[in-house]
């Protein structure tokens, strides 16, 4: 445990499979492992949220399908739901990830209590309240105030805090505190997950996401249907949705019996540890968390260069970047890494190193600590 003094912290999140939800639900282990008590307060339980973890709470919000309205309303219950916690387990901070609705939600809570009990509001922004929400004309604004009237904003990358400057004209302090990943254990060996996947020496290609529309999954897809040594790899997608809308396409594709599917994988390091390199095709990112969790397990990755990802992989040092769009490029940097075992190798070793010396829980969230400590006086 940290010294200094052990704060009381609110965390709400989506709890759905993604990398904000992810990231907050380690955040708040950490945070419980360092002495500090901890709330989560979401509609579900967070997705790799630990039960029965002390100083570790989950409190649900109730979400009630009136007719009166059109669809369900979360920020008014949620909103309610915070300060019922915030009053009753006296907290100090509500970390709020995710500007809409959460930031939102948290200012209507804050201004349920009196002065003295008011909760001091940390607003995490990951992307797309940014690039996508603060676009629009009909959340920017919301977006904008939310932030003016946090306590703090931190960014999970450099990139993101010049868009959020540019896109919502916010000019407040804005903290970069960069994702970390804390593996656990792996509950198998590389050889037995291998075994269970169906492999026999094929190099195994990684990807992992919620599979949005910005990850490109049409691009990820036509990237393995042009790998010229179709027999030397399988693609394995751990997908935090229904992969059923893209069967269509892998079939059309003919890459279908070189794809392995897993929905909502809890256990993700046991699949990350029996990978060899990782592949993604997203038209944005602000940091991509799905590579650093492959970093962890030394397993270097073939992406875009755009957004936040050459903040996470330096081009030829611990991965592999080539231009958005590129399909051709992205084949080629595959099959580079699929025949030089040596050049996978020595990346996936200096990805590793890097994200234990720069991403690592040990040096995160001890930024996160003092922040909170500086936001409460």
């Amino acid at each position: 445990m940290t010294s200094g003094r052990k704060l009381k912290i609110g965390i709400t999140c989506y709890p759905s499979v993604g990398g904000s939800g992810i990231l907050a639900s380690a955040l708040g282990e950490e945070l419980a492992r360092r002495g500090h008590e901890v709330h989560f307060i979401s509609y579900e339980r967070p997705f790799r949220l630990p039960v029965n973890e002390p100083r570790l709470f989950f409190h649900p919000v109730v979400i009630n399908n009136y007719g009166l309205f059109k669809y369900p309303d979360y920020t008014l219950p949620l909103s309610v739901k915070m300060a019922e916690v915030s009053l009753a387990h006296k907290l100090d901070v509500l970390h709020v990830h995710y500007a809409v609705p959460h930031a939102t939600a948290a200012m209507l809570a804050r201004s349920m209590l009196s002065v003295e009990k008011q909760p001091r509001v940390v607003t995490t922004l990951h992307g797309t309240d940014t690039t996508l929400l603060g676009c629009d004309p009909g959340y920017g604004p919301a977006i904008h105030h939310a932030l003016t009237h946090s306590n703090a904003v931190t960014v999970v990358s450099d990139f993101l805090k010049t868009e959020t400057q540019r896109v919502l004209g916010f000019a407040g302090p804005i903290d970069v505190i960069h994702n970390f990943f804390e593996p656990r254990t792996p509950q198998r060996s590389r050889e037995q997950v291998r075994q269970e996947l169906g492999l026999r020496d094929e190099t195994l290609i990684f990807h992992s996401s919620n599979l949005r529309p910005p990850k490109r999954i049409d691009l990820l897809l036509q990237t393995a249907a042009r790998i010229r040594t179709r027999e030397s790899f399988k693609l394995l997608i751990l997908a935090g949705g229904s992969f059923a809308p893209f069967v269509d396409e892998a079939k059309r594709l003919g890459v279908e019996d070189r794809l392995i599917i897993r929905e909502n994988v809890p256990d993700i390091e046991d699949y990350l540890q029996a990978a060899d390199l990782g592949l993604f095709t997203s038209e944005s990112e602000s940091f991509c968390l799905s590579i650093l969790e492959a970093m962890c397990f030394a397993c270097p990755s073939v992406a875009p260069r755009v957004g936040g990802i050459p903040e996470v992989v330096p081009d030829q040092a611990s991965g592999l970047l080539v231009p958005f769009g590129d399909i051709e490029k992205h084949v080629r940097a595959v099959e580079s890494l699929i025949q030089d075992a040596d050049l996978r190798t020595r990346l996936g070793r200096a990805a590793q190193k890097r994200a234990r010396d720069l991403f690592s829980a040990e040096s995160i969230v001890p930024r996160y600590e003092a922040l909170y400590a500086r936001v409460c006086g």
